[in-house]
């Protein structure tokens, strides 16, 4: 016989919500009492900075949000980018001058709670857009609104995990353990 006195049932957006705010609570946490030069700084081989990432994990949710509501136009076409375009892309990776955490936090929370707010209200989770041109997406591909907030939230779990190895390398703190 089965215990199901404290059995937790929730639906599908429920779900998606809560997987969504544990990312990106770990996420933010790595910044924690951290000064605006510390969130700039580089410390492993890879270019990352806890405050670049933070930047880059709120565009990347930001688009893939406007993809939910208006499809390929929402994102770049990858396949038509400059130069140029590719260096603004990448200052997204990086504390630019004039640039705080405390900035860069505020924008993460607000992208994130218009995405929380799309979760809730989204009349269709299966409805669906083809891929932006970009040389990652296969020709053709199509992600529904579901897929594409699974997609957020392995991003920012996956970067949640860069984080606190940057973090560690800056001052020994861990997200973890």
């Amino acid at each position: 016989m089965t215990d199901t006195t404290h059995a937790i049932t929730t639906d599908e957006r429920t779900d998606l919500l809560e997987a969504l705010a544990h990312g990106r609570h770990f996420l933010r946490f790595t910044t924690r009492d951290l000064t605006d030069e510390q969130a700039g700084r580089r410390t492993t081989a890879s270019a990352l900075c806890l405050g670049g990432l933070i930047k880059h994990v709120t565009s990347v949710e930001r688009h893939w949000a406007e993809f939910i509501l208006n499809g390929p136009s929402a994102m770049p076409d990858f396949t038509a980018m400059t130069e140029a375009d590719f260096a603004r892309r990448a200052d997204e990776f990086r504390m630019l001058p004039g640039e705080t955490l405390a900035g860069v936090l505020a924008e993460y929370e607000q992208t994130a709670r218009r995405t929380d707010e799309l979760v809730a209200t989204l009349p269709d989770l299966n409805a669906t857009h083809p891929l932006p041109e970009a040389p990652w997406n296969k020709p053709g591909a199509r992600w529904s609104a579901r897929r594409v907030l699974l997609h957020i939230a392995a991003e920012t779990a996956q970067h949640a995990g860069h984080a606190d190895i940057i973090r560690e390398s800056l001052d020994g703190a861990k997200s973890m353990g």
